[in-house]
């Protein structure tokens, strides 16, 4: 984010665009909304890497939690000691991986929703941005009073 406050960077922008002395242009205004749609860039981004990286935590925590219902309903089918088990523990089984499947859509859910929060704050941002630029545009283009 350090470069897109570098000064240099958008003076050196501003002295090209001065030498062409365009009458109702201001240079610096328009430089000055450029440097934010850079700055809405980056917080768009940064924003939406730091909500893709709560989904892929969310993910492997969901990913470890069905693995270690998966082996205590193997654990429960096969008992203590190795042999299959009877009718009523593999009914008990049966409702156990039933539960098991309603949680996994229930995590699924999350998933998209937490998937549909960053894309919507993400664009948020940008969006809020581009109306800022319009009434900025509208603005510059005023004519002098």
């Amino acid at each position: 984010m350090e470069a897109t406050q570098n000064p240099s960077f958008f003076a050196e922008y501003l002295k090209l665009f001065k030498q062409f002395k365009l009458p109702a242009f201001d240079a610096s205004a328009m430089l000055e909304s450029r440097r934010k749609d850079f700055e809405a860039l980056a917080t768009a981004n940064t924003m939406a890497l730091s909500g893709l990286q709560a989904l892929g935590l969310k993910q492997s925590e969901m990913l470890g939690a069905a693995i270690t219902r998966l082996q205590s309903l193997v654990a429960q089918q096969n008992g203590a000691t190795g042999k299959p088990a009877s009718a009523a523990a593999a009914g008990e089984a049966t409702q156990q991986a039933s539960k098991a499947w309603q949680k996994a859509l229930a995590d699924v859910r999350e998933l998209a929703e937490t998937a549909y929060r960053i894309h919507t704050d993400s664009n948020a941002v940008i969006t809020r941005r581009v109306a800022e630029n319009v009434e900025e545009l509208k603005a510059m283009l005023r004519p002098a009073r």
